[in-house]
């Protein structure tokens, strides 16, 4: 089965936890489905900073755009 090129989802931002659930709500009030994923439960429990990632379809990419550089500028460090 193809997937549809629009269809893939693309990582927009990794950060912690609470900095990728506050984009993901402001995307999804904009209409915009988000995944998070956290690949590194292991590293967790070895003390080691975790960032977990957020996907959006590539098709939402250009009404994303505006959302999450906002978000970067606010949010640096």
């Amino acid at each position: 089965m193809e997937m549809k090129e629009e269809n893939m989802l693309v990582r927009v931002y990794s950060g912690n936890e609470v900095k990728v659930n506050m984009l993901k709500s402001r995307l999804e009030i904009a209409g915009i489905t988000a995944t998070i994923r956290n690949d590194s439960n292991d590293s967790f429990l070895q003390g080691i900073p975790v960032a977990v990632d957020i996907y959006i379809q590539q098709s939402d990419l250009k009404k994303a755009d505006q959302i999450i550089s906002k978000f970067i500028k606010k949010n640096k460090a």
